[in-house]
């Protein structure tokens, strides 16, 4: 499977699994995970698929929404976020990875505040399999006193380093930036 191509099923269900497997899971929690990722079936009927994060505070969730309508415009493409996986999960970094697992692409839109996805983007370069699919729209905050901390600048330096960190100040730019994903 390359980067570019959607997950099989079987894959998906494979990966689940042994995510869950030391998870003591009841029969109703099963059936709501079952639920919740057959919602996302346009994963399935599309070539690229973009796992969109970010903050979910009124201003920001409009530029997390800006990227996901500038994504979901390309042909054979669907965006979505977390939030559009449904159901009451216990285990957020569970349902973190199950839907990162679907995705062929996770694209991060990073701002210094409120503080964003730092669990996340500790996710995202935990393991090669999740880092060599993210993209991160970083803010540049150029005439203000706002900056990210360390742990984060630790992420978009090795994003950076691979050429899958794009940087944006103006919501015209991010809307460029999103335009240089894959």
């Amino acid at each position: 499977m390359t980067n570019t191509e959607p997950p099989l099923p079987e894959e998906v269900l494979t990966s689940a699994s042994d995510r869950l497997e030391a998870d003591e899971l009841t029969l109703a929690d099963n059936e709501e995970l079952l639920h919740a990722l057959s919602e996302l079936t346009p994963i399935y009927e599309n070539e690229r698929t973009y796992f969109v994060l970010g903050s979910y505070d009124r201003e920001p969730i409009r530029r997390v929404n800006l990227v996901v309508d500038r994504l979901n415009r390309r042909p054979d493409s669907y965006a979505f976020r977390m939030i559009d996986v449904r159901g009451e999960w216990e285990n957020g970094i569970q349902k973190f990875c199950l839907v990162a697992d679907l995705a062929s692409h996770v694209v991060g839109v990073a701002e210094a505040e409120p503080s964003d996805f730092l669990v996340e983007q500790g996710l995202l370069v935990g393991t090669e399999e999740y880092f060599s699919k993210s993209y991160v729209l970083k803010r540049e905050y150029p005439d203000e006193d706002r900056s990210f901390g360390w742990m984060q600048d630790g992420v978009f330096e090795l994003l950076e380093e691979e050429g899958r960190l794009y940087r944006w100040e103006t919501e015209t730019e991010l809307a460029e930036a999103v335009a240089n994903l894959p």
